[in-house]
Order: structure tokens, then C-alpha cells, then sequence
């Protein structure tokens, strides 16, 4: 698998290199920026609460085995 996503990223660069177009550069370099940002600035009150809970009940030992997990969530998946 490796090798396949090093031969994509070579194709992508070839492809870059012969780019003309502005505005499609400029949304790569936009997706570029918009990667490399923190997101956990990006995401709302209650996520942040959610995760902080989950964490801390990880912390103090309080958690769900997969096969529970999977039991409570099975709807979901």
C-alpha cells in the first residue's frame, strides 16, 4: 500500500507542475491551509465537553469494552 500512495503523490506533483489555472491552485493551497489547522478550534462548545467527558471518565477507569460498545451503538453501524 505504501507504494501505491508514494506513486499517487508523484503523480499528483506531475500534475501540479503543469497546472495553469489560478483559482484551482489557489483552492490546493487553501485545502492545504485549512489541513494544517487545529481542529479542535473548529469545532463546537459541546464537542469540546464531549470529548473533555470522555476523557476524563477514560482517565478514571469508567469505560466500555468494544463488544458493549458495539451493543449500545449497534443501530448506528
Amino acid at each position: 500500500m505504501e507504494t501505491n500512495i508514494q506513486n499517487i503523490k508523484i503523480e499528483l506533483i506531475q500534475w501540479l507542475t503543469t497546472l495553469e489555472d489560478y483559482s484551482l491552485i489557489q483552492k490546493i493551497v487553501d485545502l492545504r491551509k485549512n489541513q494544517s489547522k487545529d481542529w479542535w478550534k473548529k469545532i463546537s462548545q459541546e464537542e469540546k465537553e464531549s470529548i473533555e467527558k470522555g476523557i476524563s471518565d477514560a482517565d478514571r477507569g469508567k469505560l466500555n469494552s468494544q463488544s458493549e460498545a458495539r451493543k449500545i451503538y449497534e443501530k448506528w453501524l
